[in-house]
This record gives structure tokens, sequence and C-alpha cells, in this order.
């Protein structure tokens, strides 16, 4: 709960910072984050994002919701690179598993062997794209500036800095301290190195959403980054457990959001009706 609401925080001053004029109640885009993480915890492909934003655009008068996605999307920038050097630390280390065990790659090979039909192809998606901008050629400059007012906040790098970033960090250590009493209560060695690896775990599981809070999909990467270190029993019985552990959590906290704002946990309907 409490990296919940360092998040809620970080995302609170990226919307004031693209609209300094309206009010942005801490405590309604605190809830929009809870609701969004519930919805998270058990639908895939990242949906609980549309509950956030559309209950944040509820709260903050004159917003869009195109600005507001864009405030997701540079909250979402400091996971990232995080994440990203999370992965990077653990890929020069030689502990992340072949790539076959991420998935099926690409097999570029048809495009040299069918240059031609390559070629055509491209050609036809190139074409298709600039008939949809000069379609939307009116539109494009009105989007383009409600996308970047979502950065506004970056304007002001000490600003950032101080109420976006720290607020953020402090995201990710109340991660790994999560991650710590979680491998110390499963009888784990629970050291700075294996919270970092789970973390990584957690990061390329990310990568491929589909599946509810990435369940699954974490498990198998678990037990391939940890080969040889621990059991296989007492690694699922941590990770299974510490999953079910936040996805219980995150549905209480997401719900009952959901339930204090909306008077009900059918935030289907209400998105329905916003568009009509």
């Amino acid at each position: 709960m409490l990296r919940l609401l360092a998040v809620s925080r970080a995302w609170r001053n990226i919307i004031k910072g693209a609209y300094p004029k309206a009010r942005v109640p801490w405590r309604s885009i605190a809830g929009a984050v809870f609701a969004g993480v519930g919805v998270n915890a058990i639908v895939p492909a990242r949906s609980g994002d549309l509950v956030r934003v559309f209950l944040a655009k509820r709260c903050v008068e004159g917003s869009t919701y195109t600005t507001l996605a864009s405030t997701v999307v540079l909250l979402s920038l400091f996971d990232f690179v995080v994440a990203s050097a999370l992965v990077m630390w653990a890929a020069f280390a030689g502990l992340l598993p072949g790539a076959g065990a991420l998935g099926p790659s690409f097999d570029f090979r048809w495009a040299v062997d069918h240059p031609g039909t390559a070629l055509k192809a491209v050609g036809l998606v190139l074409v298709i794209l600039l008939v949809a901008l000069l379609w939307f050629a009116e539109q494009i400059v009105d989007f383009r500036r409600r996308i970047a007012q979502g950065f506004s906040i970056l304007a002001d790098k000490r600003t950032y800095l101080r109420r976006v970033a720290l607020w953020q960090a402090t995201d990710w250590s109340l991660r790994l301290i999560a991650v710590l009493l979680f491998l110390s209560a499963f009888g784990l060695p629970a050291t700075l190195h294996n919270a970092r690896l789970v973390q990584v775990s957690a990061a390329l599981a990310s990568l491929l959403p589909i599946s509810p809070s990435g369940i699954g999909t974490e498990q198998a990467l678990l037990l391939s980054i940890f080969r040889g270190q621990v059991s296989k029993a007492a690694l699922l019985g941590f990770s299974v457990g510490m999953r079910i552990t936040i996805i219980v959590v995150n549905l209480a906290l997401g719900f009952a959001s959901l339930l204090i704002t909306l008077r009900t946990v059918r935030w289907r309907d209400h998105v329905a009706q916003s568009r009509q």
C-alpha cells in the first residue's frame, strides 16, 4: 500500500504539471491508482491503466483522456529505465534464460529471400500511413499538443526529480523491501542480490502481459533464473505465495476504491456511459 501511495503522489504531481491551474486532489488520484492495480490483478494487458485514466478525468476538471494517457506514459518511463537497468545487469551477469525461454522470435530470412514482395508490403503500409496522416491532418496538431502537455513537468528538471522521480525511487525501494520480507518469510536467502533477481523476473513478465498480474510467466522465469540455487518446490511456494498475496491485497484496495468512487464495481458501465 505504501508503494502505491508513492506512485499516486508521483502521478498526481505529473498531472498537476500538465494542468497547473486545475485542482488535482491527491486522494482521488490515489483512489484511481488503487482501482487500476485492482483491475490489473484480474484482467491482463494492463486494462487497469484505462480505469486509472478514466477515474482521473472525473476528478481533474478540464482534463482530456489524451493528456492523462500521456502522463501515464511519463510515469511509466521511470519504471522502464529502472527495469531495463535490472534486466541488463542480469543479462551481463549471465543470469537470464536463453532467448527461446522468452518466446518465439521473428524470422527475418523471409524478407531476405523475397525482397520484391517485402518491399511491396512495406510500400503499402507506408501509403496507408500517409493517407491516414493526411486524413487526420487537422486533428494531429491538437493531438500532439495534448500529448506534449502530459510531459510539461519535464520542462523543470529539478521539479521533476524532486516531485516525481524521488517518489518513484521510493516506490522501487519499497518493492525491494517487500521482496526481502517475502524471501525471509518463505525461508529463502533474503539478500539484495536475490531481491533484484525477483524484480528482474517481474520486469520480464510485464513484457508479456498475457495473464493477470503476470502470474505463470513470472514463475517460469524465476525457475530459470534461480536454477540450481534453491529447490523448485521452495521457489514455487515463494513465488506463488507472494504473487497471490499481492493480488489479494490489490483486489481489496482496487475494488474498495471503485466502490467508494463509483458506488459500484461495474466500472465498464461507467466507461460506456461516458462515451455516449
